[in-house]
């Protein structure tokens, strides 16, 4: 009997941290009607979800794409949710073009508030079917495009004495995958400039915070560019990316990413794989690459 309460106790106390801790998390949650928000590859996928999750908290969302259509029919569907939206076409590989979403947003909106870096590419297949091209055309997306729109968007917020920057990075930038390898080095080095800005715009009052997602259901296998065998390549990819025990659903991991940016959080995992992958990488590097090189020799080669 006395092992009965006990337990029962133990349980309340724990029932009680958990909702003292759920409190406290959204008592830290900053107001951000009113906020401009600047969202690069905002016409598809978990950019397009972010603005609308962006737009329901009150703020005005500008959103870029290379697609003029995907980016009209994005715009369309936020406008008849009652967010204002302003659309531009860039490519934000290409500086000039990063720079002048950046600048438009600003001269349009009269403020950035926050800055989604998102857009990026993935392309699939073992090593030996990649070229140096590839490496450089995910670099030019995938990093240097994050670090363009930054740099623009940096002094509109200075101006303001605050902001705030969400990378949208990877497991893949903490942990090398398998067969995704352009698209780890890009994530890799936007995970180290993502850290090292967070650590030295603190003291400006703007916020950087590191989005590490694993896979989620966003549709991105039908957009990724595959080489070697490819049928089999988009299969094994396509499987990852749809089911609900590899990939979480995108709509809650946008709320998520939301969330994390009203609290000025400065890093977000998600998913409950890429959590054990990093934590097992961290206690013992050499274990995780035998377990990737063991998946290796199951992909398509």
């Amino acid at each position: 009997m006395q092992n009965h309460d006990f337990g029962r106790k133990v349980l309340g106390i724990g029932a009680a941290a958990w909702l003292g801790w759920k409190l406290i998390r959204k008592a830290r949650e900053d107001d951000i009607d009113g906020s401009v928000v600047a969202i690069t590859g905002g016409s598809r996928g978990l950019g397009f979800l972010l603005a609308r999750e962006f737009g329901r908290h009150g703020c005005s969302v500008a959103v870029c794409a290379r697609d003029v259509q995907e980016l009209e029919n994005a715009c369309t569907d936020l406008e008849g949710e009652g967010i204002e939206t302003l659309p531009v076409v860039a490519d934000i590989s290409d500086r000039a073009q990063a720079e002048e979403f950046i600048r438009r947003t600003a001269e349009y909106f009269s403020r950035i508030d926050i800055l989604v870096n998102n857009a990026g590419i993935i392309q699939v297949g073992p090593l030996q079917t990649m070229r140096v091209e590839d490496f450089e055309r995910a670099m030019a997306i995938n990093f240097w495009g994050s670090v363009y729109c930054t740099f623009a968007a940096l002094p509109y917020m200075r101006r303001l004495g605050h902001g705030r920057i969400v990378n949208i990075t990877s497991i893949g930038g903490k942990v090398a995958v398998p067969h995704l390898l352009p698209y780890d080095c890009a994530k890799f080095a936007l995970v180290a400039f993502s850290e090292g800005a967070a650590a030295e715009l603190a003291r400006e009052g703007i916020k950087v915070t590191t989005i590490v997602p694993g896979l989620m259901r966003t549709g991105s296998f039908v957009h990724a560019q595959f080489k070697g065998n490819q049928e089999r390549e988009y299969t094994w990819f396509k499987l990852g990316s749809t089911t609900p025990l590899t990939a979480m659903n995108a709509t809650r991991a946008a709320k998520r990413i939301v969330a994390a940016t009203r609290r000025g959080e400065a890093e977000l995992t998600l998913t409950w794989q890429a959590a054990l992958l990093r934590g097992l990488n961290g206690v013992s590097p050499g274990a995780t690459v035998r377990g990737l090189a063991a998946v290796n020799r199951l992909l398509p080669h």
